[in-house]
């Protein structure tokens, strides 16, 4: 006689995958009867917006109505204007100046704000702690100082 080619442990395994697809598809069949119930008209899905951005079940006062003139909406970014400097030097201190990597940033006067400087933009030797006067250009990923000079 030849012996069964299923093992106990292969019936197991089975049962409790058609176990679990029948639990599965009565979940289900459930959800969708209660979903029925529910009654989920439009109506009960719409959502209103009130005059401070937040979320309500109820319609706005039609008596609050603000008219808005559709020409003042802006949907593009505003233009940047052009900014004309006066004086296009500026001045500043050497923050910090790596001379081994070839560049350093300085600290502007006017704005404190850290500019970016590469040793091909310096005219003078400089180190940490000089004053300097510099220009600003515009450079791959931000304000880049060029022409610096030791500030006399």
């Amino acid at each position: 006689m030849s012996r069964s080619q299923e093992s106990f442990n292969k019936k197991e395994v089975r049962n409790k995958k058609e176990k679990k697809r029948k639990e599965k598809e009565k979940k289900r069949l459930e959800k969708k009867e209660q979903g029925d119930k529910k009654g989920n008209s439009l109506d009960d899905m719409i959502a209103y917006v009130d005059e401070n951005g937040n979320i309500t079940s109820t319609p706005p006062d039609p008596e609050k109505k603000e008219e808005i003139d559709p020409e003042a909406i802006q949907v593009s970014v505003p233009k940047q204007e052009e900014m004309e400097e006066e004086d296009p030097i500026h001045r500043g201190v050497v923050n910090t100046f790596f001379d081994s990597k070839g560049y350093g940033f300085i600290k502007d006067s006017a704005t404190k704000d850290g500019v970016f400087f590469h040793v091909n933009n310096v005219v003078d030797d400089i180190q940490e702690g000089n004053a300097v006067t510099f220009e600003i250009e515009m450079g791959h990923k931000g304000p880049v100082a060029v022409n610096v000079k030791i500030a006399k």
